[in-house]
């Protein structure tokens, strides 16, 4: 298993995590929703809406896990934030960087893992919208195009409750 770098910008990222003051909160209904229409419209048993946090991975919408969090050390979407687009693993058993993973060799038992980064400010990602199933598989064209859309979404609902706390 192979720990993901931080990101050059990590203060940045952490800054911009911070501010949008989501960190440890309840659980939110439209958030909720998002996460269940990827689970259900990707046919996934696991779909989380996941913030990546200095030392773990937050997961502010979950479908399919009943933890509330994972550490960064083990954790996919660390790795996907580096990617400016969506981060695909087919099969996390063939992945160097995956292959040893707990999450692959124990619960969940991640063999795919699709990861669309949340980007709240140019080159600034602080989390995930991410799908992951037990078997292999994989994503084509009009599947990235909808994950791409719910990320956009979950983005875009982080971003206005920001500017309603703002003001």
């Amino acid at each position: 298993m192979m720990i993901a770098p931080i990101p050059d910008n990590e203060a940045e990222r952490m800054q911009a995590l911070r501010a949008l003051l989501i960190l440890d909160t309840p659980p939110e209904e439209r958030f909720d929703r998002i996460v269940q229409f990827a689970a259900e419209e990707f046919a996934v048993p696991i779909a989380l809406l996941t913030m990546v946090d200095t030392n773990r991975q937050w997961f502010k919408a979950r479908f399919g896990l009943a933890v509330c969090e994972t550490g960064r050390d083990a954790s996919f979407c660390s790795h996907a934030i580096h990617a400016p687009e969506v981060m695909v693993i087919s099969d996390a058993t063939l992945d160097p960087r995956f292959a040893g993973n707990p999450m692959v060799l124990g619960p969940p038992y991640i063999r795919f893992y699709a990861g669309a980064p949340l980007e709240v400010q140019p080159g600034v990602r602080v989390g995930t919208l991410c799908l992951i199933d037990r078997r292999r598989r994989t994503l084509d064209d009009t599947d990235l195009a909808i994950l791409k859309t719910l990320r956009d979404l979950a983005v875009s609902e982080f971003l206005d409750q920001t500017q309603v706390e703002e003001a």
